[in-house]
């Protein structure tokens, strides 16, 4: 059974990441949902809420493959962790030509260091192409609506953590 490695910030988790998260299931029998750490930045949700949320978002949209999703931290080179989990692939999503191109880079360089992690794209759907997590943590401090851009698990810690 191949498995795939999705890494990101997760802060929180938008649409656009569960469309691609989706999507790796149609591509591969396991996925690795990857949260990745950084100790210079202060994130919005704490790794736990963050691993929560996804959890809570894949068993609204497919109860049937939340089994197959496996949510963990890493705190260095995606690939490197890719390799750890025995993850044969890295999957990457696609919003627009910026992020292709940049993407692009990281493939090559991905692929100089672990060869045997095949990254793969996946574009976002048309609804989800211009949700950012940065865009919707903006917003929603500011009391703006964000139920169009994250599942209803996500909206319900925002409002909380923004006392609404």
């Amino acid at each position: 059974m191949t498995t795939a490695f999705y890494p990101g910030s997760f802060d929180p988790m938008t649409n656009g990441h569960l469309d691609v998260l989706v999507q790796a299931l149609n591509v591969a029998g396991k996925v690795t949902v990857a949260i990745g750490i950084h100790p210079g930045k202060t994130p919005l949700f704490s790794y736990e809420e963050r691993a929560t949320l996804i959890g809570k978002a894949l068993a609204e949209t497919l109860p049937d493959r939340a089994g197959d999703v496996d949510v963990v931290s890493f705190d260095g080179l995606a690939v490197d962790a890719a390799h750890h989990h025995g993850a044969r692939l890295l999957v990457r999503g696609l919003r627009d030509g910026t992020d292709f191109d940049y993407e692009m880079q990281m493939a090559g360089m991905n692929a100089q260091m672990a060869p045997h992690v095949q990254t793969v794209f996946l574009p976002a759907g048309t609804a989800s192409r211009p949700i950012t997590a940065t865009l919707v943590r903006q917003i929603a401090a500011m009391g703006g609506d964000v139920s169009a851009f994250v599942p209803a698990a996500v909206l319900a810690a925002l409002k909380s953590k923004h006392g609404r």
